[in-house]
């Protein structure tokens, strides 16, 4: 018997299963397919205010994920770091005033400490105005924060399971009642089917939440608007660590961020998804839109031909009437069903992954009533992610550590194995003096060593999960390599 039984394995479900685990509870975590596979690893890897929000009047929402910005570079050095973004002010747009304020706003309502405040630029003389179209020249700069969004999620997982939860992926969860004050969870797994059993059960399955609640027989009135996001990366457009925020003349944003050190990233967009959840991708018309956006600004042209990786992610967001899927709050709620004593189920709608942790401990506090093992306050905020147990300012040391101690490696894999493992880089590195003691190498630094921590340690188990979830190697690998890694994989499993 569990005391919380957490459905959906994104950032939000791994968020809680690490809250309640940290505070006593026993906790399972039940994913269908791989942790992080659906929104969670579909998003534009920001940690941010949303400062687009604040034309919204989503001032609330602002100010809390602000709050959180520099609380979650603090415990995750290693996958989240400052980037500074240049918003180019373009004429018949946004009027110059606006701008000025939202910014000042920006800057002051969410506690900002350690990120720089805003600047006025002149794109004519600053480093990022370079690579944009000729005839820009008011702008500004100011602070926001990139993620690995995916390794985020396998992180929280990680701690989960480091403090007793039992991770489950790939297995689905066909039906839920109530019986004897207790869940009674059917789930189908390559082992077949079992039964599991908890006092308490969130949903946190995103965009299939309304799906899960008629599982458990608890229809509901209340309606989400499912937002495709899409995003493109191309091969690098700038050469400078500025990311850049782009107005459209539709009233659109979309943003423009240096990438795994030889791409760019571009999106996102908002269009309403009305298909299904299992194979999210771009559209054609969404590529080209993109295309066409970045082609307003930057110098270089592209076209769809240079598109090297699309991907789409649907955000499950709370249908609060808006006209258009940009205005749509990108807020949470949390439902909670259990009373008579009967025992609760959490439902969450909505949210950003920059608000997870926050989220998280929200619906851990919700729960302390039913559930007597969970002791204690919000304790998250304070505590390092694996491999995130050092300064916010130390990544530079920790990557020039490893470079020293592993000098087989080559720069970039010290560089990508140091953002991606922090100081966990030495649980699979160990005492290697040669690159042969890490085994096969199946491109671009990614070895057996590294493989088998991903299997064992981060619940990896095809080339999908490790080449673009637990990394992005998946950009440089060649097809060759690929059927390496698949012909190795059979063989361990």
């Amino acid at each position: 018997m569990y005391d919380l039984a957490v459905i959906g394995g994104g950032v939000n479900g791994c968020g809680i299963a690490r809250d309640a685990a940290g505070r006593g509870a026993h906790v399972l975590l039940l994913e269908q397919g791989d942790l992080a596979s659906g929104t969670s690893s579909a998003s534009t890897k920001l940690i941010h205010g949303g400062l687009r929000y604040l034309e919204h009047y989503e001032f609330a929402l602002v100010r809390e994920s602000l709050a959180e910005r520099e609380r979650l570079w603090a415990i995750a050095p290693h996958i989240i770091h400052p980037m500074l973004f240049v918003l180019p002010w373009t004429r018949g747009l946004r009027p110059r005033w606006m701008l000025r304020l939202g910014l000042f706003l920006y800057d002051h309502i969410g506690g900002r400490r350690a990120l720089p405040a805003t600047q006025a630029i002149d794109l004519r003389r600053h480093p990022a105005g370079e690579a944009l179209k000729a005839g820009f020249g008011p702008g500004y700069c100011y602070s926001d924060a990139w993620v690995d969004d995916a390794r985020l999620v396998v992180l929280n997982a990680r701690d989960a399971a480091d403090r007793g939860a039992d991770v489950r992926t790939r297995t689905a969860v066909v039906r839920l009642t109530r019986a004897d004050g207790h869940w009674r969870i059917m789930t189908q797994s390559a082992r077949g089917e079992e039964a599991v059993y908890a006092r308490a059960v969130v949903n946190a399955t995103g965009p299939a939440v309304l799906d899960l609640l008629d599982r458990a027989d608890r229809p509901t009135d209340r309606h989400m608007r499912l937002v495709r996001g899409s995003h493109i990366v191309v091969p690098r457009l700038f050469d400078h660590g500025f990311a850049y925020f782009f107005q459209l003349s539709d009233g659109r944003i979309f943003f423009a961020i240096p990438y795994e050190r030889d791409f760019t990233l571009i999106g996102t967009t908002d269009r309403d998804h009305n298909g299904g959840l299992d194979h999210v991708v771009a559209s054609a018309e969404e590529i080209a839109y993109l295309c066409e956006g970045a082609n307003r600004y930057f110098a270089r042209s592209i076209t769809p031909a240079d598109v090297v990786w699309s991907y789409a992610g649907v955000r499950p967001l709370v249908d609060d009437g808006s006209a258009r899927p940009e205005a749509a709050t990108r807020g949470y709620r949390l439902e909670l069903d259990g009373e008579d004593g009967a025992p609760a189920l959490l439902s969450v709608f909505g949210g950003k992954i920059t608000t997870y942790r926050h989220l998280a401990a929200e619906a851990v506090d919700l729960l302390k009533p039913y559930l007597p093992a969970l002791q204690g306050d919000d304790w998250t905020a304070g505590a390092p992610l694996p491999g995130g147990d050092f300064s916010m300012t130390g990544l530079a040391a920790l990557t020039a550590d490893l470079g020293r101690d592993y000098p087989f490696l080559a720069p970039t894999a010290v560089d990508r194995i140091a953002r991606a493992y922090g100081t966990q880089a030495r649980v699979w590195l160990g005492e290697a003096h040669n690159a042969s003691a890490l085994g096969l190498d199946f491109g671009h630094g990614l070895t057996e060593a590294e493989a088998v921590h991903m299997m064992t340690r981060e619940w990896a188990q095809t080339s999908q999960d490790m080449l673009w979830r637990r990394s992005k190697l998946g950009l440089r690998l060649d097809q060759g390599q690929v059927d390496r890694l698949e012909r190795w994989l059979e063989e361990r499993l």
